[in-house]
């Protein structure tokens, strides 16, 4: 099918890596807002800390969505399945790593703490003002 490898699985301390790498940079640009009042000096240290970890983790989901989208491109799983055509024993592998890959991912997650740290940003910086 495809001239390039079959796409695999990277391990998981890959994944727990990239997403305590996008938990950082997100926790770093909400700190901002607390850093205003508390620690004003120590605000470009966390904006560059942020942008540099959402650059690395947004370059790396990237490249996994490419992956995947390559995959079911190369290996027509989309037009295959809509004719109802039998898969090849290869097909089924690259179905099974797209479907392990979507099950592994912490994508979730990290969008629940985003959401949650930006809520907590926003109670953090209206309470400081308050007082």
């Amino acid at each position: 099918m495809s001239d390039q490898p079959r796409p695999h699985i990277v391990p998981k301390y890959v994944v727990m890596g990239f997403f305590l790498l996008g938990l950082l940079s997100a926790l770093s640009f909400r700190s901002i807002v607390v850093l205003q009042s508390l620690r004003p000096e120590w605000i470009r240290g966390a904006w560059y800390l942020g942008a540099a970890g959402s650059l690395l983790f947004f370059y790396y989901r990237f490249r996994i969505s490419r992956k995947r989208k390559r995959a079911i491109s190369e290996y027509g799983l989309i037009e295959k399945v809509e004719a109802e055509e039998n898969l090849s024993g290869e097909d089924r592998e690259v179905l099974l790593y797209l479907l392990r890959s979507i099950r592994v991912s912490l994508e979730d997650r990290n969008y629940e703490l985003i959401f949650l740290l930006s809520i907590l940003a926003i109670a953090v910086d209206i309470a400081l003002k308050m007082r």
